[in-house]
């Protein structure tokens, strides 16, 4: 018999940002019981709440997954380091801290893909105010926000998710900020009403100069509720399945690798993966779901062909352009010496400000990549700062980043087990600037850097284009030269997309569901038909909230 001890109502695997908040909601109810499955371990590592210290926790066993893709025909044959979170908060422990919505038609074309009036941008919209808590709507002001609208109206406050202001602020940031006004794109001081076109600094997840995880804001409310239970450094291997009559299979349970030793574990109503895009297609996968030549290729039965689980993953592929200046400090000075870096530390430790309270990208704009387009397409994150790529010491010289991404990539990836073994690593190919529209985009971006660098507000800094170099000129070359500098801004998204029921590629319907797999329901990034136009840590929380509220109705 099945230990008792290891019946839940509900099984959720992966406690990055989707399962924090999911384990906090299913466990308000004190009569049912809850697990939460996390691989990783607590997030205890101080380098996790030090906004700077996503530096050591990128590329480290202890908190990332330190995966690769393949190499790729796009990246001219270069494969990318490729983080995910693995600890208590997942992504959310590791990210870049920026607080994004996306736009309006993202919503509104995922409502569309699935048919669900639920997902439009007025029926998410209380979704994200849910669980927001915004610094502009402390001691109760409501400042006017666009049109007749009142901040409150799109903004939340009192909820886990606290959202500030960046505690920073640079010259030369605030030029390029000037410049690209000059250029054409509008000032803006909120990203997050829909429309999030303009130039300013990014709102970010701190909480007084500390990163505020989805850790923080959803299981430390929850801890001591006797029926939530958080397993840490236990590995899912497999989902438990059993054929439920004639009606198709059902998920039971999962089974898992814990402290090195096997365990099973079941759910009376449902279990809900929330692995992420890449975790969670591998869990599936690895259980006999998924596309049949994949899985029978790796030695595993398929239990259900799902030709779209794995399918459908996009990215956003940032550009780094790098360029020189004089005239001004850059934190390529600043962190120089050792004496610059102990003023860091003491400044952090004084006032929880100065450079170690920095989010990766401190100013950010939405623009157009050319006139006809009907809605910003292109994201830049611009920093006082500049190296051969993340990871590698800071440039000697003076020098800013604006890197700049495609926010809609037609471009289409896939996520695939390379053996059946539970503890190797995922093939991942995210297919980079493999369609004519990308590789145009990446050269329109070019330019338009340019253009902004160009105008007259950043002339007193006589900035000199290092990266790619001023040389390249055509699109072909642009293109070219993308593939060479472009990274990934680690947004992995759509590998087990909803969608309609007579579309074969859908994986979940509208309410997060299986198709064909009672009992088995998916909350993470993976189920973005397309991907948002901007960050996806906030839409991914929104997600877990909508999943959430469809759990509970349908109990």
């Amino acid at each position: 018999m099945q230990d008792q001890a290891n019946r839940f109502d509900y099984v959720v695997i992966g406690a990055g940002t989707a399962g924090c908040l999911l384990a906090n909601r299913l466990s308000r109810d004190p009569a049912t019981r809850v697990l939460l499955i996390e691989a990783g371990k607590k997030d205890t590592s101080p380098w996790i709440h030090i906004p700077v210290g996503y530096l050591y926790c990128i590329g480290n066993p202890r908190t990332d997954w330190m995966f690769n893709t393949e190499q790729e025909p796009g990246l001219n044959g270069r494969s990318l380091r490729y983080p995910r979170g693995k600890t208590l908060g997942g992504c959310s422990s590791i990210n870049g801290m920026i607080y994004m919505r996306g736009q309006a038609r993202d919503y509104d074309g995922w409502a569309e893909a699935t048919g669900d009036p639920e997902w439009r941008w007025d029926n998410v919209l209380p979704a994200f105010k849910a669980h927001e808590d915004h610094y502009r709507l402390d001691g109760g002001e409501n400042p006017a926000s666009r049109g007749n609208l009142r901040f409150s109206d799109l903004h939340g406050h009192g909820g886990e998710w606290r959202v500030e202001k960046q505690r920073l602020r640079w010259d030369v940031l605030d030029s390029f900020a000037e410049a690209a006004v000059e250029a054409g794109v509008p000032r803006t001081d909120d990203f997050n009403t829909g429309d999030n076109e303009g130039v300013g600094y990014f709102d970010v997840n701190q909480r007084s100069g500390w990163r505020w995880n989805a850790s923080k804001a959803f299981l430390r409310p929850a801890k001591g509720r006797p029926n939530l239970t958080v397993w840490t450094e236990a590995q899912v291997e497999a989902l438990e399945l059993e054929q439920d009559g004639t009606a198709g299979l059902r998920c039971t349970g999962a089974r898992l690798n814990r402290a090195g030793g096997a365990v099973s574990v079941r759910a009376r109503r449902e279990v809900v993966l929330c692995a992420g895009a890449i975790g969670t297609p591998q869990i599936l996968q690895l259980s006999g779901l998924g596309p049949a030549e994949v899985l029978q290729a790796n030695g595993i039965t398929p239990k259900r062909d799902i030709p779209g689980i794995g399918r459908n993953l996009q990215d956003h592929l940032q550009i780094r352009t790098v360029y020189k200046v004089e005239g001004t400090r850059t934190l390529n000075q600043l962190a120089a010496t050792l004496t610059g870096r102990a003023m860091f530390g003491l400044e952090y430790a004084l006032r929880r400000t100065g450079p170690m309270s920095m989010s990766p990208s401190q100013l950010g704009a939405f623009t157009r990549s050319d006139d006809s387009r009907t809605h910003p397409n292109l994201q830049y994150h611009v920093q006082p700062l500049s190296l051969d790529a993340f990871g590698e010491p800071l440039h000697t010289f003076p020098a800013i980043t604006a890197s700049v991404c495609n926010l809609n990539p037609s471009s289409r990836g896939t996520v695939e087990i390379r053996s059946s073994r539970p503890g190797d690593a995922p093939k991942i190919a995210p297919n980079y600037l493999s369609t004519e529209d990308d590789r145009l985009v990446a050269a329109q971006s070019l330019r338009q850097v340019r253009r902004i660098m160009g105008q007259p507000a950043m002339a007193k800094y006589n900035p000199v284009e290092w990266k790619p170099g001023p040389q390249y000129q055509t699109d072909e070359e642009l293109a070219r030269l993308a593939g060479d500098i472009a990274s990934t801004i680690f947004h992995p998204t759509g590998t087990t997309k909803m969608g309609r029921e007579d579309d074969p590629m859908a994986v979940v319907d509208s309410r997060l569901r299986m198709r064909g797999v009672k009992g088995l329901r998916i909350a993470d990034a993976g189920v973005m038909p397309a991907i948002t136009s901007g960050n996806t840590n906030s839409p991914t929380l929104m997600i877990a909230e909508k999943a959430a509220s469809f759990i509970l109705q349908d109990a």
